[in-house]
């Protein structure tokens, strides 16, 4: 059977007996956000320690993939085994390991393993009504990533020393004469905490579990040195899920409705808001250009009013064009990627499966989207009169970037100080750095070249030697009013989105549902477009023409709804308490913020240009 897969995701057929490798992750915590090497923590080490060779998106989010020494083979039970390599001769932590181990479960910290691509989960079993649990024991599972190190009772730590392993095989079906070949399709894990002198081993590594009922955990004193044994179990099952949906398990959101929801939602909105603003602005236009281009005996009887009296100052260029530029290009080198990215997501080419898949593709193709980026700025900056244009393409090329990597690399220098695995290595900077200045720089020169060579937006109203008065405007006609007014529609279109995209930032949850969030952003760019054009109007009606700069700030307006939302979150949803995990929360905030604010404003200045430029070109101006 030849069917389509995705390079590096082709299912392994293993035979029985055969190794299955189980390779560790990284350890995670919700509450510190930093993520640390197996090797960290004192587990058992394989006699040779070897790492994966990784892709940028994997080192970018701190997975260092390594080799473990649990000896797992294809369809093979195991009772139960000791995991360092001498036979009953238990493991000695140091008072400095013990104190550590402490430190980690006490932050409640996650042990992500894999076996053959497939990340551990914990199942957790519990009774969804409450009311009828006599009537109906229906258990709802859900799986939680990774397993916890340990747990806390009263000030007591305890370490799971034990794991059993349970996996579930797929038989593939072949021919009577072959060898059955089987696939693993599930990968769980049950940790236990079981005392030393519980767990009793003999020479040949084996060990016997204690009854369920008359075990002692195993505690780790922080103030002194601990004797323990690492063992694990390892139990086979056969499973009816096909290779092609073993990732469906992790993926099982119990919410797909509430997307649904909040879709149609959002959507009924948009229409809605649409439909209004359409007629509204079009039936007010039509009447404006009627009256505009009567005769002109009327006209002398008549006050003009409105947007028709800035007309020989509405294309009057704003102060700062190359910063405004440069912003609007690197808002379309933004909207490019995004909008690639997500769609490839959403033909399920970005699957969790390839670890790291997604933040590679964003971070090349925002380096490619360069061109884009420099031409649209080019040709801007050319509209509004600037002449400098080799000054204006650094600027475009620099600024946004620039201002990325300068709040990653003084995060970065926190987590270095945490020996955490989610500090980019050295080299990866140097290799960002060379990307930066040797992809999208020169693409962006490039596309600054010929943007500014090509023909400016043409506008239809010639531009007046002196700058009329701009009467006095009503309080809200503000700017900070623009922006909480423009904001909350575009906010409330991805509000629910954004709940399960922080989730999956900040809890380690999956998040794949790439569909909706396409959705989400065709409703986005629509909300802001329309919001945009409402408020230009608005504005020119005021007899105010300046309107380059405000657009683009307005259209932004849903960005500090997007900060609020955010610390709302920390408050509510995270129980971050150190001050290095809360900085990071807040660093990477104020670039998400940023880069939400580009884009959305970038998105209202287009469409309030195109917009303006038609009604100006509707009306006879003499």
């Amino acid at each position: 059977i030849y069917s389509f897969y995705v390079p590096g995701v082709a299912p392994i057929n293993f035979h029985r007996n055969d190794p299955v490798e189980i390779k560790a992750v990284k350890l995670t915590s919700s509450r510190t956000q930093l993520p640390y090497e197996y090797y960290s923590l004192p587990f058992c080490q394989p006699s040779k320690i070897t790492y994966k060779a990784e892709n940028l998106g994997e080192v970018l989010r701190g997975d260092r993939i390594v080799n473990t020494p649990f000896q797992v083979s294809m369809n093979v039970e195991k009772k139960c085994e000791v995991l360092c390599n001498f036979p009953n001769k238990p493991v000695t932590l140091t008072v400095d390991q013990s104190k550590l181990i402490a430190e980690r479960i006490r932050e409640d910290y996650y042990v992500h393993l894999i076996a053959d691509n497939l990340p551990v989960a914990t199942r957790l079993e519990f009774y969804s009504n409450r009311e009828e649990e006599e009537k109906k024991k229906e258990k709802d599972v859900q799986f939680e990533h990774g397993y916890r190190l340990g747990f806390m009772d009263g000030n007591k730590f305890y370490l799971h020393n034990h794991l059993s392993f349970i996996l579930y095989y797929h038989r593939e079906d072949v021919e009577e004469s072959q060898e059955h070949t089987y696939r693993v399709v599930r990968f769980e894990v049950i940790p236990q905490s079981i005392k030393l002198e519980d767990l009793k081993a003999d020479e040949k590594s084996m060990c016997t579990l204690p009854e369920a009922t008359g075990s002692a955990p195993q505690e780790i004193d922080p103030t002194k040195e601990n004797q323990l044994l690492f063992t694990y179990s390892v139990h086979w099952e056969e499973s009816d899920i096909k290779w092609a949906s073993r990732w469906d398990t992790y993926l099982t959101m119990s919410d797909v409705q509430i997307h649904w929801f909040s879709i149609i939602n959002s959507v009924v909105v948009v229409f809605f808001l649409s439909g209004i603003l359409s007629m509204i602005i079009i039936r007010t236009l039509r009447k404006d250009i009627a009256n505009y281009n009567k005769e002109d005996d009327i006209e002398d009887t008549m006050e003009e009013s409105g947007w028709k009296l800035v007309h020989g100052d509405v294309f009057r260029p704003p102060q700062y064009p190359m910063i405004l530029s440069s912003l609007l290009g690197s808002g379309i080198q933004l909207f490019c990627m995004i909008l690639i990215v997500i769609f490839v997501a959403m033909l399920g080419m970005l699957s969790p499966s390839s670890r790291g898949a997604l933040m590679t593709t964003a971070c090349f193709l925002f380096m490619f989207m360069g061109v884009f980026g420099g031409f649209f700025a080019g040709r801007l900056y050319r509209t509004l009169k600037g002449h400098r244009w080799k000054k204006g393409a650094f600027c475009t090329a620099t600024l946004y970037p620039g201002v990325v990597f300068s709040i990653c690399f003084i995060l970065n220098c926190f987590i270095w100080g945490k020996h955490s695995s989610g500090a980019v290595p050295f080299p990866t900077m140097v290799a960002l750095l060379c990307m930066w200045f040797g992809i999208s720089l020169p693409l962006v020169y490039l596309g600054y070249y010929f943007g500014f060579r090509k023909q400016p937006y043409d506008n239809p109203v010639r531009t007046n030697q002196i700058p009329r008065q701009i009467p006095e405007q009503r309080w809200y006609m503000n700017k900070f009013v623009g922006i909480l007014m423009a904001g909350i529609l575009p906010f409330g279109a991805m509000f629910i989105e954004l709940f399960f995209i922080f989730s999956a930032i900040w809890e380690n949850q999956f998040y794949y549902l790439f569909g909706f969030l396409f959705l989400v952003f065709i409703i986005l760019v629509v909300s802001c477009s329309q919001i945009s054009i409402v408020m230009v109007y608005f504005q020119l009606c005021a007899e105010d023409y300046r309107w380059w700069w405000r657009t683009f700030l307005v259209s932004g307006g849903s960005a500090f709804y997007v900060l609020i939302y955010a610390v709302f979150y920390f408050v509510n949803k995270l129980d971050i308490v150190e001050f290095i995990p809360s900085l990071l929360y807040f660093g990477y905030t104020a670039l998400m913020v940023l880069s939400f604010w580009l884009l959305t404003g970038t998105i209202g200045f287009y469409a309030a240009y195109m917009f303006v430029r038609k009604i100006y070109a509707a009306v006879k101006i003499d």
